[in-house]
This record gives structure tokens, C-alpha cells and sequence, in this order.
């Protein structure tokens, strides 16, 4: 069985998230290292630092992994926007080496007014750019796959492949993939055959050597909706089935997978996250 976590809160401090994994019955643990939906970030102290390395170590929780803001768009053909989105990266990523955390995973952006193909050039100069001025840094990012909405890049295999391809420095880059956002990309998992045709595209158009982490979410909309509404494990369009053989795969046994479900309480009073990761081990 892979390492399994969830993504939680770091209100009240970033050691917080580390107790509230524990807590639910989490191996890893994903977490912001500032506000997701502001440019500003409040400096990390040197206390904050150690209270989270610390809590990792008291509550055996590993492989602790960033998520970038959603401001951020490595794609956009708005001057500005992409400075400050690459300006934004970087202090990520730096915020992910004070802290210990080797990736960062982000969703590399929107083309909005302009083509796919100048926004995946966009992206690439972008990253060649972050990775330039990242460079004594051992954190390093990972681009997401997404679902597609609106003009969204990275949610055909090909898109992501482009965008490793053209980069420089490939070492200093990784991937998250994302099962709903694969499936609403209309990648099916359900069956063998799918499973197996599924990642034979990823590998030839991406490389499965790159996969670092997963976000595990089971998925609200239809196959191809190119709609990106998570549901929790089993309780959506995906079913069962694509988890079951995901965590059997034995080419994944030590990638660390992540959940990003909804933070609520089922009927009976659970927390989801208890429940999702206890269906996601009985998985045989």
C-alpha cells in the first residue's frame, strides 16, 4: 500500500496540518505555505519552522508536500501577470525549502486570450525562468495535470509532455497527477483495459518516471465534462475501480498519494478524511 495523506489546514500554524494528519490516520500530508488565493505571504519564522519539522518527526507523518497559489499563471500573455506569477513561484518554492518540503505542486495556467500553443511557450520560458533563480534551492516543482476547463493548459498529456520537452533543465521538474482532473480530462480508468491504455498515453506523451505524487479524488462531473469538482473516494463518477487498481500498480508503490477531498463530517458523524482513507486501504 502507497503512503496516504490529505491536504489540510495550516490555520492556527503549519504544525497544525501535521497534527490534524495525524490525527486523521494520515502517512503524508499536503499543505499551503500562505493564503492560496493572495500575492502577499507573511514571512516564516525560524519557531514555526522548527514546531513543524518537529511535529513531522513526533508524529511520523513524511513526505510533506506544497501547494502553489491559484493566482499563479505560468501561461498568461499578460506581461505583468506572468512576472508576478514567476516572482510567485520562486518565493514558493523558497517558503517549501525553509520548511523542509521538496515539492511544489502547481497548475501551469491559462492561455486566456492568446493560443495553446504560445501559452505552453509561455509556460515553458516561465519554468526555465523559476528554475534559473531557484537554483541553489532543493525544492523544486510539479506541474499538475488538470481537468480543462475554460482555456486551462495541461489537462491533454500532450500539453504537459510539450512543456517538460521544452525546458531546459528537466531534472529541476516533476509531476502531480490528479485522478478526477485525468478523468474530467476524459482519460478513462475503469476498466483493465482503460487503466492500462490510459497510462501507456501518460508514459509516451509524459514519462511515468516523472509522477512524484497524486492527488487522489474521485469525481462530481462525467467523463470528459472538463469539469473539476472532487468527490470523496467511491462516491463519484470514478468509482472504486480506477483506485483499486492505482494502489495495486506496482510501478506507484512509493509515490505518495494525496487527498483533496472536502473537509466535512459524513451522517454518521465522520470525518471524511477517516472514512476515505479507510475505504482507499481496504481496497484489494
Amino acid at each position: 500500500m502507497p503512503l496516504l495523506g490529505s491536504h489540510l489546514s495550516i490555520a492556527g500554524g503549519y504544525y497544525k496540518a501535521v497534527e490534524a494528519a495525524h490525527a486523521v490516520g494520515c502517512d503524508c500530508v499536503q499543505l499551503f505555505t500562505k493564503n492560496n488565493n493572495q500575492w502577499r505571504a507573511k514571512e516564516i519564522t525560524a519557531a514555526e519552522v522548527e514546531q513543524f519539522r518537529s511535529a513531522l518527526a513526533e508524529k511520523k507523518i513524511t513526505h510533506p508536500l506544497s501547494h502553489a497559489s491559484y493566482l499563479i499563471n505560468l501561461a498568461s500573455p499578460a506581461t505583468e501577470l506572468w512576472q508576478k506569477s514567476v516572482e510567485g513561484m520562486v518565493v514558493e518554492l523558497q517558503r517549501a525549502e525553509q520548511l523542509g518540503i521538496p515539492y511544489v505542486v502547481v497548475h501551469p495556467g491559462s492561455h486566456t486570450t492568446g493560443t495553446e500553443d504560445a501559452g505552453i511557450a509561455l509556460v515553458v520560458k516561465a519554468l526555465d525562468e523559476i528554475a534559473a533563480r531557484s537554483q541553489n534551492l532543493a525544492a523544486i516543482p510539479l506541474l499538475e495535470n488538470v481537468a480543462g476547463q475554460g482555456s486551462n493548459l495541461g489537462w491533454k498529456f500532450e500539453q504537459l509532455g510539450a512543456m517538460l520537452a521544452g525546458v531546459k533543465d528537466k531534472s529541476r521538474l516533476g509531476v502531480c497527477f490528479d485522478t478526477c482532473h485525468a478523468f474530467a480530462a476524459g482519460y478513462p480508468f475503469g476498466t483493465p483495459d482503460e487503466y492500462k491504455k490510459t497510462w501507456k498515453q501518460f508514459d509516451k506523451a509524459v514519462g511515468i518516471g516523472l509522477i512524484k505524487a497524486f492527488h487522489l479524488n474521485d469525481s462530481k462531473r462525467e467523463l470528459g465534462s472538463r469539469v473539476d469538482r472532487h468527490e470523496h473516494i467511491g462516491e463519484g463518477e470514478l468509482g472504486l475501480e480506477p483506485f483499486r487498481q492505482l494502489l495495486a500498480d506496482k510501478r506507484f508503490r512509493k509515490v505518495p498519494m494525496y487527498l483533496e477531498t472536502a473537509k466535512e463530517k459524513n451522517a454518521a458523524g465522520e470525518e471524511w478524511d477517516v472514512v476515505n482513507l479507510r475505504v482507499l486501504r481496504g481496497l484489494k
